[in-house]
């Protein structure tokens, strides 16, 4: 039996153990602290950026950047927000272009004034190994990387990374994403939540997802509707377009390598009428968006007869590729020379597009975990019409009565869009205006949303 004098000795040495971990994570995450980003605006709030080692055998690393709230962050959730593609760059895409507190221009940064820590402290994960500055140092970790991997591997640098801030700990912690994050987000979930069983590790309060990937045929098939709904297609294009060959059955042979001799000649008529010079993504819009926005890895693969014609200047690969800029982010580039939007190195299993996530999101909402669906109407890609049918036909399945009844909701004076929320744990929202990546194509309205998101309340009913 242990003596008292013992006792105190070993309760001693466990506090002077616990102490000297919190001296090393603040060594750890002080060095990852950006003094200041070249042509960046004064702010009042603290950003840092840097690698976790997720495997140091075969030397796999994560690059994150966190933009901690404008205000009272130690009182604010931490939120993590991952892109798709798969293989698009959360730091480049989400924090550069969509909701992070800067957007580069010319030489400079401007101040995003609808950006998401305003509300929270927002952490962005460039994930798989091989997308933006996330790195291995044998190429042959980017290859047969799927989502089973990337779930592990976000989960591991998740575990590490509170470790190197551990004020994060116990704060509330939710999860969103858009696109591929359909599949990256849920299934990071559902590992968290397991994980928790055993270890209460992850204050998990709830996940948003943006015109998601969430069931391969559904999402996909609900595009021939929508494309002649708004005038993109021809009756007969239409036809064609769901009974000989729909949009599934085409990228499914197009992953396979197996285009059938209907499936192109569909395709090339889809592609004709509904012209390359109308962004898929933004039907409406006039202008093209820059490559940075193009998270087409799996969702929108090379239509029949297409040709990409990219904006000739990106602000965002200029400025994440300069020098200066790298070494303030405490990034490297590694097997590759430049910093690009979308992996060219990761080679992905293409096919885990096929391999429905609805069901993860129905065993979170089970275990309690609030989700938020919303979408961008003017999005072809993944379209609301698909994502409203399989968040109502979910709903349904776990006898969710609804909660609130479909209406519109409102941001700066105006609809913002329209929602319905079933059992008040299952959500789902339009943004009216809104593109496939919401907060860049309606910063105002997609704040809204997340606020509204994060406090738990309903969007507001009036002005």
């Amino acid at each position: 039996m242990m003596s008292h004098r013992q006792c105190l000795t070993t309760v001693t040495a466990l506090i002077l153990l616990h102490a000297l971990s919190l001296v090393s994570s603040t060594v750890m995450s002080r060095a990852d602290r950006i003094t200041s980003l070249p042509g960046q605006p004064k702010v009042g709030f603290q950003q840092y950026s840097g690698y976790v080692s997720i495997d140091k055998k075969k030397q796999r690393a994560l690059f994150y950047y966190l933009a901690e709230a404008e205000t009272k962050p130690i009182s604010k959730p931490l939120v993590l927000w991952l892109n798709g593609g798969p293989g698009c760059s959360s730091l480049g895409v989400g924090a550069f272009s969509e909701n992070g507190p800067f957007r580069p221009k010319g030489s400079v940064l401007v101040r995003n004034q609808h950006s998401w820590n305003h509300e929270a402290n927002m952490l962005y994960l460039e994930t798989p190994v091989g997308v933006g500055f996330s790195y291995a140092t044998q190429s042959s970790s980017y290859e047969g990387v799927n989502d089973k991997i990337t779930a592990k591997d976000n989960l591991v640098f998740l575990q590490k990374w509170f470790k190197r801030f551990p004020q994060y700990l116990n704060r509330s912690l939710f999860i969103t994403g858009e696109s591929y994050a359909g599949h990256y987000v849920p299934q990071l979930a559902q590992l968290m939540v397991q994980y928790n069983k055993k270890h209460h590790l992850f204050n998990l309060k709830g996940i948003a997802l943006g015109n998601p990937v969430l069931e391969f045929s559904t999402d996909f098939n609900s595009r021939a509707e929508y494309f002649w709904s708004h005038g993109l297609i021809s009756d007969p294009t239409y036809k064609m377009f769901t009974s000989y060959c729909n949009y599934s059955r085409y990228v499914s042979e197009y992953y396979r390598g197996e285009v059938s001799s209907m499936c192109s000649k569909v395709m090339s008529q889809v592609s004709t009428e509904t012209s390359r010079f109308v962004d898929k993504y933004d039907v409406t819009l006039d202008v093209c968006i820059p490559s940075v926005l193009s998270q087409s890895k799996v969702v929108s693969p090379q239509q029949v007869g297409e040709t990409v014609d990219v904006c000739v200047e990106d602000e965002t690969v200029n400025y994440l590729n300069r020098r200066d800029v790298q070494k303030a982010l405490h990034a490297r580039l590694v097997g590759t020379r430049k910093w690009a939007v979308c992996s060219n190195v990761l080679d992905y299993e293409l096919l885990d597009v096929e391999v429905p996530t609805i069901n993860i999101v129905g065993s979170l909402v089970k275990a309690g975990v609030p989700v938020l669906v919303y979408s961008g109407d003017q999005d072809s890609v993944i379209p609301l019409t698909g994502s409203r049918t399989l968040v109502n036909r979910l709903a349904q399945q776990l006898g969710l009565s609804t909660t609130v009844p479909y209406r519109v909701w409102f941001a700066g004076q105006q609809v913002g869009g329209w929602t319905q929320v079933y059992g008040n744990v299952l959500a789902f929202a339009t943004v009216r205006g809104a593109a496939h990546e919401v907060p860049f194509s309606q910063p105002e309205r997609s704040l809204v949303l997340f606020k509204a998101f994060l406090g738990g309340n309903p969007l507001p009913e009036e002005f």
